[in-house]
């Protein structure tokens, strides 16, 4: 009968710091927006500091790290624990922008609505919705982007959009 070794306490150590430090990069490409101060730019603020909400309105612009949000009118939403639970951009064409991880293409999308759902890390575009990522590009009327799946669904039709507004798609060739 042949015995096994047994791995020394040396190799286990590194074996759980290895495992730690993949654990924790991925954690920080998710977070390194998170981490960075929100720069606000626009014509005129409301803040309701116990509703938890701050609506911005005039050609809004908004940046915090890789992600870039442009509308007519912003409106921020705060959970009970006091952190950034929502943002809502509306205009002719609210814009949205993010770099997920330094390794992946920017996405950008545009609607007339755009909800980003910050613990979700999901994007709703409504009504002539236009998401773009690399080569590959989504159009219609509701768009959601779930951006650590990378999963799309898209809708020609649902509440806030103008009509039917059919869903297109071009995919570009994997190289």
């Amino acid at each position: 009968m042949k015995r096994c070794k047994l791995p020394t306490a040396r190799t286990l150590l590194t074996l759980a710091l290895v495992g730690m430090a993949w654990v924790a990069s991925s954690a920080m490409a998710q977070q390194r927006d998170a981490d960075q101060p929100i720069e606000v730019e626009a014509d005129r603020l409301d803040l309701d500091d116990r509703a938890g909400t701050a609506v911005y309105t005039g050609d809004v612009d908004i940046r915090q790290g890789s992600m870039h949000l442009t509308g007519d009118r912003v409106e921020f939403q705060r959970n009970a624990a006091g952190e950034l639970s929502r943002a809502t951009a509306r205009g002719e064409r609210a814009y949205i922008e993010q770099q997920p991880d330094p390794d992946q293409p920017v996405i950008r999308g545009w609607g007339r609505t755009i909800i980003y759902h910050v613990a979700e890390r999901r994007v709703e575009l409504i009504d002539r919705a236009e998401l773009h990522q690399g080569g590959d590009t989504f159009d219609g009327g509701y768009l959601e982007y779930f951006l650590d799946r990378r999963v799309v669904q898209a809708r020609a039709e649902s509440e806030g959009v103008e009509g039917r507004q059919r869903i297109r798609m071009t995919l570009q060739p994997e190289r």
